[in-house]
């Protein structure tokens, strides 16, 4: 809720700016503002998620995929997230945020998004992120058709690097339908005690 004036520029201010192909990387300048800013004066890390969500929204939205997936109900909601950090933007530091579709598996979206200043890496991330319709998840065969639908080309190869496949098997909680409970091994309690 807190970057909802702002995602409504962002996605405003899209519909103005040149379509953009879903495969290639997306650029998003933006500032720093007080809002991302902690008490350290540099982009709180935490941040750093909401506003790699502007730049999702902005891809989907010049690549004229957000309209016909609202149109089918389908809301974009992320599963994963992996974040590593070089250097701090501080107030009112100009960026960009560049967002590139890196593929799919049999459920998931993935992206790798990227705070660049003057063509220097600061952040970058990698997102695993679904759209789920009111009766579940879409699949991703789904969203392959839509995308041809809106007039885009579908790659043959969406494989996931090796590297993101791990991390997502990795760090995966359970299903929601399966139970995950909240008990810490054994041998982390021996620690302390």
């Amino acid at each position: 809720m807190h970057l909802l004036f702002r995602t409504l520029l962002v996605l405003g201010l899209a519909r103005r700016r040149p379509l953009v192909n879903p495969w290639e990387p997306s650029v998003l300048t933006m500032r720093a503002l007080p809002t991302d800013i902690d008490v350290a004066m540099h982009i709180n890390n935490g941040q750093y998620f909401s506003l790699f969500d502007l730049g999702r929204f902005d891809l989907m939205q010049r690549a004229g995929l957000l309209g016909p997936i609202r149109k089918r109900g389908w809301t974009p909601v992320v599963q994963a997230e992996q974040i590593a950090f070089r250097r701090s933007v501080t107030l009112l530091q100009k960026f960009e945020i560049h967002t590139l579709f890196l593929g799919v598996d049999e459920k998931t979206l993935y992206f790798e998004q990227r705070v660049v200043i003057d063509d220097e890496i600061y952040v970058r991330a990698y997102m695993a992120t679904r759209l789920r319709a009111a009766e579940g998840p879409v699949p991703v065969a789904e969203i392959m058709n839509l995308i041809r639908e809106c007039g885009w080309d579908v790659p043959q190869d969406l494989e996931v690097p090796e590297h993101i496949r791990r991390w997502r098997e990795e760090t995966a909680l359970p299903s929601s339908r399966r139970p995950a409970p909240n008990r810490w091994a054994q041998r982390i309690l021996d620690r302390v005690v």
